[in-house]
């Protein structure tokens, strides 16, 4: 049993498709009207149906009042990481302090390079975001004197002249399945964003992902529970259930306080392109999972 004991948060995942025009749009107002912590969007610029992540996430914080927003998670190879680091802190501050930094290192290489990006390694991809990381939180860091300065293998900056500060601590939350790349999440990083579709044993792997990330964190001094651990969910309602998160939103409450004691998971983010579904989950499984992780967390 793994509880590190954060707060829960619930958020969207939802398709950025650019027909209908203002569909992804709406639902996130609809996602914020409802009350819900986070509506993300994923990033491949290179797929044309989809609208351009940065612009979507733009559009959106100007069209919500109290949601926050993020990529899930934004494309590292086609975003040069100082004028993200920038351009992250600019709608921070332009939405009062409502932008999360999702980020990965890439994966689809062919699609990547025919953009104009570079092929790398998985390796290679690792020591990238690491180095893209050290450059944005240096950017943001808009107190300390001179300039920022990172001579990497990836990205070099010369001197390059630090802020604006952003409004909040933005948190840095990365997408990750390896050892590495979950050690380096442990090390360096706020937040951890698996989606559990693409675990081949289910919620069971997050267990020995998780001690990636731990490990990471105690070589580096940090506190394993400071790092916030995401789920994307996927599933469905219904009457009777049959399995994991396929039934009632009692069940899909029941199911989400386990993989939270059980792996530590405290952000659920629920992949949904209809308002129905995203009324349904915020307000009958969102509040049932508070109560029993609660009520559990009260007996401890």
């Amino acid at each position: 049993m793994t509880d590190y004991r954060q707060n829960l948060l619930f958020g969207l995942f939802i398709t950025p498709v650019v027909q209908p025009v203002m569909h992804a749009v709406e639902l996130a107002m609809v996602a914020d009207r409802v009350g819900l912590d986070l509506v993300t969007f994923q990033d491949h610029p290179y797929q044309p149906s989809f609208h351009d992540t940065w612009t979507l996430l733009t559009y959106v914080a100007a069209n919500t009042k109290r949601i926050r927003v993020s990529g899930n998670v934004l494309n590292l190879p086609l975003r040069q990481p100082a004028v993200l680091g920038r351009s992250a802190a600019s709608l921070d501050l332009l939405s009062g302090g409502r932008f999360e930094l999702g980020i990965g290192a890439g994966g689809f290489w062919d699609a990547i390079e025919g953009m104009g990006g570079r092929r790398l390694t998985p390796g290679q991809a690792v020591g990238a975001l690491d180095e893209a990381i050290q450059i944005i939180r240096e950017i943001w860091a808009a107190d300390k004197p001179g300039g920022v300065r990172v001579d990497g293998k990836y990205y070099q900056v010369k001197g390059i002249k630090r802020g604006p500060a952003p409004a909040h601590e933005i948190g840095i939350w990365i997408g990750a399945y390896k050892p590495r790349i979950l050690r380096l999440t442990g090390r360096v990083a706020d937040g951890w964003l698996p989606t559990l579709a693409y675990l081949p044993g289910g919620p069971a792997d997050l267990e020995e992902m998780n001690k990636y990330i731990d490990e990471g964190a105690a070589l580096s001094g940090r506190d394993p529970s400071s790092i916030r651990r995401f789920l994307n969910i996927s599933g469905r309602f219904t009457r009777a259930g049959r399995s994991l998160l396929d039934g009632s939103p009692q069940q899909w409450a029941q199911d989400l306080a386990e993989i939270t004691f059980k792996y530590g998971m405290t952000g659920y983010i629920l992949a949904a392109d209809d308002a129905r579904t995203i009324e349904l989950f915020a307000a009958e499984v969102v509040p049932a999972v508070r109560e029993l992780v609660d009520a559990e967390r009260a007996h401890q």
